[in-house]
């Protein structure tokens, strides 16, 4: 079993820039593969970006790439989305996740509580 604690959402300004944290407990993360994802209220999650276990591998969705980076350092058993040039769409309450295969949908084996990231004008 693989914990997963998101943290770094929070009160930013349009324009600026927030890095997430997901921090894993109970297993390395070395074998799997990690990702983000944001959910909207009453909408089903988004994904957003995965990268492979070594890091070698990386995908992100339209809607965030050139302004999110997805990163991860297994020695510190966490991986990292740095967001830039935030906007207002960009408010929403963001997961990571962990599975054995790296995926672009939902269906990852491991999911965090969320963090919110609230992007004001």
């Amino acid at each position: 079993q693989v914990q997963l604690v998101e943290s770094g959402g929070g009160l930013v300004q349009a324009g600026g820039s927030l890095r997430l944290s997901c921090a894993a407990s109970g297993r390395a993360i070395s074998s799997y593969a990690m990702a983000w994802f944001r959910q909207y209220s009453g909408k089903e999650r988004e994904f957003l970006a995965t990268i492979s276990w070594d890091g070698g591998h990386t995908y992100y969705a339209d809607s965030v790439k050139g302004r999110f980076t997805i990163s991860r350092d297994n020695d510190k058993n966490t991986v990292y989305l740095q967001m830039n040039n935030l906007s207002l769409e960009d408010t929403a309450v963001y997961y990571c996740a962990a599975d054995s295969f790296i995926r672009v949908n939902s269906e990852y084996d491991y999911w965090g509580q969320g963090t919110q990231v609230t992007v004001s004008s």
